[in-house]
């Protein structure tokens, strides 16, 4: 799992039924860098299923590959990239040198 944050959402004219009642959500994956700021810790863009309601800006929590259909089994749906949560507060704590 990865924390990532939203940057757009994606607009489907058709989708499998199984995707009823959400949408995909455009997100760029982030390193503690690029939870600092540092643009260099920002990951590809990709697009992640979501029933949760993220709105752009928020961060979430990123499931992906077959973790990402786990929560829907038995059912199957289409995805790859899922959000698993949408977090209120990321504390990042200084690291010790050695």
């Amino acid at each position: 799992m990865r924390i990532a944050q939203v940057i757009g959402k994606v607009t489907l004219v058709r989708s499998h039924p199984s995707l009823k009642g959400a949408s995909y959500k455009l997100v760029v994956p982030l390193t503690r860098e690029g939870l600092q700021g540092d643009e260099a810790g920002r990951g590809e863009p990709l697009a992640m299923f979501d029933s949760l309601g993220a709105g752009e800006g928020s961060f979430v929590a990123l499931s992906e590959s077959a973790e990402a259909a786990a929560p829907f089994h038995p059912d199957t749906k289409p995805v790859d990239a899922y959000n698993a949560a949408i977090l209120d507060s990321i504390n990042l704590e200084e690291r010790e040198s050695s």
